[in-house]
């Protein structure tokens, strides 16, 4: 778990502020709110406009020649050093690890949970330099860093150095980043030094107000993930800062310390929701719902989210029912109409579908109004 004081290291994501940057300051590109404006498009309801990376969760993968090409793109550009001084972590080729100067402590490599601190220096593959940190800290395995990081750095050793080439794919992706300034594609060379590993925190003897923060640091982490198109990677940020948020306490906590955390954790269940969607899970998702419901039943993005899994799921009037109830709580919600009405056109044909198909079952009896009824008996015919 991170301290108070460490200095999350964006991977897929561009990188938070940091007091200790060497560089130019760096901005938070996190999402500081609830959620992500997710009823403002019909189609789905949560920034459908992002845009999709070839990395995990959910997003395209690029062609094998693509990644081929890039992986020669690091070979030729890294120093000339024989192929047995380099170790292949993946088996792949994209992610190579070369030990400069050996630890100082021997059998003391980290181990995931534990928190980390680093220096790093990012370049890239032509050696310009992007980035140049120092102490930077954070949780082996939370996914707080790019995989390049996390993957490496459990290799080494306390006081190692060490040369890690890096394919975009487990650096900033297809998107790139900002700050630092890293193109789409981009290959790495990080040049690391593990300084420490400690053990995280016991969560059950963390204040309060360090759990919300700890949670809050975890949960937008995973709004990073969300927003660069790493669905998987965004839920589990999302599932860690669940597990900070409900660990049990030996420490007094109060009313409004409570309810903060309460906040924390229906935020958490809402973007999990949404990352679930966004990878089909839709049992999943309804779970989440069904935990933010249970907190707080007039939820609203969770009642849109409840019926939107309802109606993929082929639940209908069930669907149609729980966004009645959302609109009846917020009635000018444009989007809440605009998927109501849809889902009430797709019922209706559903049960026309259904009524044609009984028809057919039956043999498509005539209506019994057609039918003619036999003529009375005159009063004169004889028996």
């Amino acid at each position: 778990m991170e301290d108070k004081n460490s200095i999350p290291v964006n991977g897929s994501g561009d990188n938070q502020d940091s007091s200790k940057t060497k560089k130019s300051g760096r901005t938070s590109l996190l999402d500081s709110g609830e959620d992500f404006e997710m009823l403002e498009d019909v189609d789905d309801g949560v920034d459908d406009d992002l845009p999709p990376l070839e990395d995990a969760g959910g997003g395209k993968k690029q062609n094998s020649q693509a990644e081929t090409a890039k992986t020669e793109a690091v070979t030729d550009n890294s120093p000339s050093l024989p192929p047995e001084e380099w170790l292949d972590v993946l088996g792949n080729g994209q992610l190579r690890k070369k030990v400069l100067e050996p630890g100082s402590e021997p059998d003391s490599k980290p181990q995931r949970g534990q928190i980390v601190t680093i220096n790093l220096k990012t370049s890239l593959t032509d050696g310009t330099t992007v980035e140049e940190e120092s102490n930077i800290s954070f949780t082996l395995g939370d996914g707080d860093v790019m995989q390049a990081l996390d993957l490496t750095v459990q290799l080494m050793e306390i006081g190692e150095k060490a040369l890690v080439e890096a394919g975009s794919k487990y650096a900033y992706g297809a998107l790139g980043s900002s700050t630092p300034a890293v193109p789409p594609h981009a290959d790495l060379i990080l040049e690391i030094q593990l300084l420490s590993a400690a053990e995280a925190p016991d969560l059950e003897l963390l204040s309060p107000s360090e759990r919300i923060s700890l949670a809050s640091k975890k949960r937008e982490r995973g709004n990073v993930h969300y927003q660069r198109g790493d669905y998987a990677f965004a839920i589990n940020s999302y599932g860690i800062a669940l597990q900070i948020t409900e660990a049990s306490s030996r420490v007094d906590i109060s009313p409004q310390e409570e309810e903060d955390l309460l906040d924390v954790t229906v935020k958490c269940l809402n973007n999990m929701a949404a990352a679930q969607l966004k990878l089909d899970h839709y049992e999943a998702a309804l779970r989440s719902c069904v935990s933010v419901l249970a907190h707080q039943p007039d939820n609203i993005k969770a009642l849109f989210r409840q019926g939107k899994v309802l109606a993929l799921q082929g639940e209908y009037a069930e669907a149609i029912r729980i966004l009645k109830r959302a609109l009846k709580l917020e009635p000018s919600n444009k989007t809440i109409h605009a998927e109501l009405s849809k889902l009430v056109k797709k019922h209706s044909e559903q049960k026309g579908a259904e009524q044609a198909m009984y028809k057919k079952m039956l043999g498509n009896p005539p209506d019994i109004n057609t039918v003619q009824k036999p003529q009375a008996k005159s009063s004169w015919m004889l028996t």
